[in-house]
């Protein structure tokens, strides 16, 4: 590691007086982890739920179960009154014993025609008219049937309310003496939602547009419940739905979240704080985002460009910057008569030293950004192989060995929107660095 440059001021936090008379806030270049984060909310809800519907009407009679009870597949959740459907199914076998009658005289008058059609007694209209009444009588007899059959299933089957799964029962929707509708009818409502398995549940988080980019499958999470204030709970990203949910303008996407639950703490419906995990660096400088946002009020903006440029010359191999210094030149020329403002803001003469050599391009905004990963809310979207060569410089402020205003230029990594990561061949640790002007 290089030696740590000369003129730098060690400290921790606290306020100095510099040469020109006003007093600043310092902090210092720290080493330490850093991560940066998405962060959303969500809701968590069991991987998998079944409604449970019936499929036939009627009075509920009896109920067997209830929330949070386990239960198998087929075991009987309910039953449902079957006085009606028992009475129906004793009409209905005296109209198949009717129907089974007047088959079996049809088909002994039909007999009884083809011996007389053998022997020419009677017509071929008359032989095919009783043929046409057996086949309808059979029919008559089949449908009849058919009917006791349906009846018999209804009492038998439809009448017990089964779950179709091995689970847990969510909820019940239903009480002794409701009426429910069955399932063909559009009226129809759930009356159990049962869950398969509580041990694995999901989180559904909405995530906006900008910040989409940087989710995909397999990608760490961390969240918390505020009724388990303390705790920290984990899960990986499961799948990312195409399809966009619009509200109020604003773009998100629901993003589907694995996560364990063996002891049964989490339960459905918990509002989670989520925090999709990005990027983690460990053993890095950093320093508080402040510091990087800071621009001295009591110079003038020519002034700090001049200072920002030469401090940038500093990151240059011989060649580039004499290019700089040659770029600079002919821009003076173009953007004399530029807004002053324009200067401050990097556009002017710092501009040309905005990043650490021909080919690589600066990327503005205090704070910093990423370097490999294109956080959502800067990068517009871009992929993260584009944002692979995006290299960050920031300005950080200090006060040399004689009390006097200095800048140096740092290549700015992952920021978590409170301390950003600094990249450097220096050894910046503990560097005392301003924060802000005191009043």
């Amino acid at each position: 590691m290089a030696a740590l440059v000369p003129g730098f001021l060690l400290s921790g936090c606290g306020v100095k007086k510099g040469n020109g008379g006003k007093t600043y806030e310092f902090s210092s270049v720290s080493r330490g982890s850093l991560e940066k984060t998405v962060s959303s909310t969500g809701t968590l809800n069991p991987v998998s739920t079944v409604k449970v519907l019936p499929r036939m009407s009627g009075k509920v009679e009896k109920i067997f179960t209830d929330y949070n009870e386990q239960i198998k597949a087929g075991d009987v959740l309910a039953e449902l009154n079957t006085d009606m459907l028992r009475l129906q199914r004793e009409q209905q076998m005296a109209s198949v014993v009717k129907a089974r009658a007047n088959y079996e005289l049809q088909n002994l008058n039909f007999q009884n025609q083809k011996k007389l059609a053998d022997k020419n007694l009677i017509s071929e209209y008359e032989l095919t008219s009783a043929k046409t009444t057996l086949d309808i009588q059979r029919a008559e007899l089949a449908a009849a049937e058919a009917s006791l059959r349906v009846i018999e299933t209804e009492i038998n089957q439809y009448a017990y309310i089964t779950s179709p799964i091995n689970g847990i029962v969510l909820e019940r929707n239903i009480s002794v003496g409701d009426t429910v509708v069955d399932s063909s009818n559009s009226s129809s409502t759930s009356i159990f939602t049962l869950a398969e398995n509580l041990e694995e549940m999901q989180i559904e988080a909405a995530v906006g547009e900008l910040d989409i980019a940087s989710i995909h499958k397999g990608q760490p999470v961390r969240f918390t419940l505020e009724s388990l204030p303390g705790r920290n709970f984990t899960g990986v990203v499961e799948t990312l739905r195409m399809v966009p949910t619009v509200q109020n303008n604003v773009v998100s996407y629901t993003v589907i979240i694995n996560v364990e639950n063996r002891d049964g703490t989490l339960l459905p419906g918990m509002t989670c704080a989520v925090d999709f995990i990005v990027e983690q660096r460990e053993n890095i400088l950093m320093a508080p985002n402040a510091a990087l946002r800071y621009q001295p009020t009591g110079l003038g903006a020519v002034e700090i460009a001049e200072m920002v440029f030469n401090a940038g010359l500093k990151n240059m191999d011989e060649d580039q910057q004499k290019a700089a210094i040659e770029a600079r030149a002919q821009t003076k020329t173009t953007q004399s008569s530029a807004p002053q403002a324009q200067t401050q803001t990097g556009t002017g003469i710092a501009g040309l030293v905005g990043s650490s050599g021909p080919g690589v391009r600066p990327m503005g905004g205090p704070g910093g950004g990423a370097r490999g990963t294109a956080p959502g809310n800067q990068q517009g979207g871009r992929s993260n192989a584009q944002a692979a060569n995006v290299i960050v410089m920031k300005n950080l402020w200090y006060l040399n060995s004689e009390g006097k205003l200095e800048v140096m230029r740092v290549q700015a990594g992952i920021t978590n929107g409170t301390n950003t990561e600094i990249l450097s061949t220096l050894d910046l640790e503990k560097m005392q660095i301003i924060l802000r002007e005191k009043i």
